[in-house]
This record gives structure tokens, sequence and C-alpha cells, in this order.
């Protein structure tokens, strides 16, 4: 019998006409073993088949032989793989798939005042502590830090001037109602000098990481010519 190229072509299979991989990383083979296994009907059987594809899984990640709960990961994908259709004596707890598929609860947002984001969670923790106080010129001079501080942030977001009743206003909402400095006649640090002081805390970072990338150059450049003076 003639041996015909085109016969051989139709026994080929397509990874994208074979069955998707439930867990891809432990490969083809794998998977097909697993679904042997859940076709044997001697107890028994798959018993002794479910080990054995246990113990190929270890091999295939013996660097994680000694993390605890190792084979219980094992076991537990094991399942996943055959779909939860395996029926086997397990030596753990059997996961069910709808305990797979359960959806994690929604996180809150951290953020108490997202239209105030460019302050920060600080100033708002800053501001209960102040809250907390007993009113005389320690209060008084926290209240000062954080409403300069508040002012700052704010010209380092917006890269402009702002009026002390801004940022008065709102501290008063931040703070509950609580703090108003609206009705006296305090004044905060000079946009200007705030956003002196801010530039130079820019530039120290800047030069800082300009330094380092200079420093590297550096050093491969010493490197590079110590290769030419050994070769």
């Amino acid at each position: 019998m003639k041996y015909n190229p085109d016969d051989a072509i139709g026994y080929l299979e397509y990874n994208a006409e074979r069955p998707k991989l439930i867990i891809p990383e432990y490969g083809r083979h794998l998977q097909k073993l697993i679904e042997q296994a859940v076709e044997l009907e001697d107890r028994e059987e798959r018993n002794k088949a479910a080990k054995y594809i246990i113990s190929v899984m270890g091999s295939l990640n013996p660097h994680l032989r000694d993390v605890p709960d190792f084979q219980h990961k094992l076991w537990d994908q094991i399942f996943i793989m055959s779909d939860f259709k395996l029926d086997v004596d397990s030596p753990y707890p059997i996961p069910s798939k709808e305990m797979l598929e359960q959806k994690p609860d929604t996180l809150g947002y951290p953020q108490n005042f997202p239209k105030y984001r460019f302050y920060g969670n600080n100033i708002k923790y800053m501001i209960d502590v102040a809250n907390k106080w007993e009113e005389g010129d320690l209060k008084t001079a926290l209240i000062m830090v954080i409403a300069n501080h508040m002012k700052k942030s704010y010209l380092s977001w917006n890269k402009d001037t702002v009026k002390d009743e801004v940022i008065f206003e709102h501290l008063l909402e931040l703070s509950g109602g609580k703090i108003n400095l609206l009705k006296t006649d305090e004044e905060l640090s000079a946009s200007t000098d705030l956003m002196r002081v801010n530039k130079k805390t820019s530039n120290k970072t800047q030069f800082s990481n300009n330094g380092k990338q200079k420093g590297h150059r550096n050093n491969n450049t010493k490197n590079q010519n110590n290769k030419n003076r050994k070769s």
C-alpha cells in the first residue's frame, strides 16, 4: 500500500479544534490523563490513577514540594482540571464548582473625599486628631500646620495661586464644620514661599535620580574600560 501524505494530514490535531485546557501550565498530556481517570469504572483503579497523577504534578514543581499545603493545592487542582467529575478518595476536603466561581465582595473605596484627592488621606487623619484636642495654643498651632500643608498640596497639583478662603472652606468641610478659620484673621504662608519649597523638593528628587543614573553610567564605563585593559 502506497503512503499518501494527504491521509496523514487528516489525522492531525490542531489546538483550535482541541478542548480548552483548564490549567494550561500542566499541558495537554496531563489533562488527558485526568480525563482517562474520570472514565475508569473501578473506584480503586481511579484512586490509584489519581495518586499517580498527583505524583506527576508534584514532579513538575519540585521546588514547591516543601511548601506547606502544597499537596492540598495539587488535589484541588486535579479536581478543577477534571471539571469536578473525578470521583476519588481525597485526603483533603473536595472543593466545589460553586466555591470556585464565587465572586469576592466589592471592596469599599478608601478615599473619604474623592473630590479633594490632592490633599491625601493623611490630612483627613490629622484633622480628626485636631478635632479631638482641647482648645488651646497647641491645637491652634496644629490647625495652622494642617492649613498650610493643605495650601502647599493644593498648589502642587494646581500650579497656581489660591486664596486662603478656599483652603479655609475645604478645612471647614473636611472637619465636619468643627474647624472654622473663615471668621478669624489668620493668614497662611504666601503662595510664592510654598511654591518655592515645592520646587526645592522637586529639584532635590530630580538631582538624586540623575545622580544615581550618572553613577550607574560611570560604573558601566569603568567596568568596560577594565575589560578592555585585561583583553
